[in-house]
């Protein structure tokens, strides 16, 4: 839920919480299902097959999370470790480049651990076909040298089960995503249950947020627990130098038009790359490398951070020739010069 990455996570975790008094200001991440608000489905079905693999004395079968950046991949990983009372290992698809990477992590698991591998999509391939046995039978089969001297080394795993996250589940292969026993969708978070993660962190940071200055910032956050995190804390900031001891409703809205994020969450990019296409493209379509290029942006970020946002407000088009504004998004920046800045 929360994705705030802390320095704790990137090593193996205890299977008991932080004391409160370890806890760091920016250590936002809740630890059990009693703290994680939102997703109730997901909690729902996750506690009944945490609660039904611990029953039988076995280990929990390989959960795929998938789902927007921002949106907790990581931080259901490490509920879903904790709910377990099991270790985890994190690391990411990127980080393992050889086989012989692949093997000192999953060598190194206890029986029933975690591995958690964000941004799976990115394994490469020859990664990804030994891992297949590794999920299924808990065997590792390694080739050692080249040429006529090759030879095969199995290794035997501990039983473990590997979470991965990702943003793009239609980029892993059908073998790797069918060993997944669960496949689990993350959605946007509502405005209510943004305002209560919003409440929550507050009280972690020590500082008090009014009810208008929460609604505020939760209608802002793009429905991403990430990104109301980071307002609250910059909002934190504006209260600090002014020595407010509270973000009320003022330092909410001074806050929100400092950063340029208008009304409904968009940013200074998000309009720029509104303008460009009804101005510079009339309207569209436009391929996405003509408009990264006209926006200086990079492919992936625009795919990945701005257009799921502006899609969904029903501001943006993907078609089969490129992206197109739609007649709301032309009204939104139409009256760019009267945007309702916070």
């Amino acid at each position: 839920m929360l994705d705030e990455h802390t320095s704790d996570e990137d090593n193996v975790l205890s299977k008991k919480p932080l004391p409160e008094e370890k806890q760091q200001e920016d250590t936002l991440r809740p630890r059990s299902f009693g703290d994680y608000i939102g997703q109730e489905d997901t909690k729902k079905n996750l506690r009944i097959f945490i609660d039904a693999a611990k029953k039988r004395g076995d280990i929990l079968e390989h959960v795929l999370l998938y789902g927007p950046p921002g949106i907790g991949k990581t931080t259901l990983a490490t509920i879903i470790a904790y709910e377990l009372d099991v270790n985890i290992k994190t690391t990411c698809g990127p980080a393992i480049e050889k086989t012989g990477d692949l093997a000192a992590i999953l060598s190194n698991l206890g029986d029933g651990d975690v591995l958690f591998i964000d941004e799976i999509h990115r394994l490469k391939p020859v990664i990804e076909e030994v891992l297949y046995s590794a999920m299924e039978d808990f065997i590792l089969d390694i080739v050692i040298g080249k040429g006529p001297s090759a030879r095969t080394m199995r290794i035997n795993l501990p039983k473990f089960t590997l979470i991965g996250a990702t943003t793009k589940a239609a980029m892993l292969s059908s073998p790797l995503r069918d060993r997944f026993g669960s496949v689990i969708k993350l959605d946007f978070y509502t405005t209510e249950d943004i305002e209560r993660i919003i409440k929550r962190s507050s009280r972690i940071l020590n500082i008090k947020v009014s009810d208008g200055a929460s609604v505020a910032l939760a209608k802002c956050c793009r429905k991403t627990p990430r990104i109301a995190n980071r307002l609250l804390k910059r909002a934190r900031d504006f209260a600090s130098v002014d020595d407010r001891e509270i973000i009320c409703d003022e330092i909410a809205m001074i806050t929100l038009k400092s950063l340029g994020i208008d009304n409904l969450g968009l940013d200074k990019t998000d309009r720029f790359l509104l303008k460009t296409i009804f101005e510079k493209f009339s309207g569209g379509p436009v391929g996405l490398n003509t408009l990264a290029a006209a926006i200086i942006e990079d492919e992936a970020t625009i795919e990945e951070v701005f257009e799921p946002y502006l899609i969904q407000l029903g501001f943006l088009e993907r078609t089969p020739r490129g992206r197109k504004i739609t007649m709301q998004g032309i009204e939104h920046i139409g009256h760019s010069s009267k945007i309702q800045l916070l």
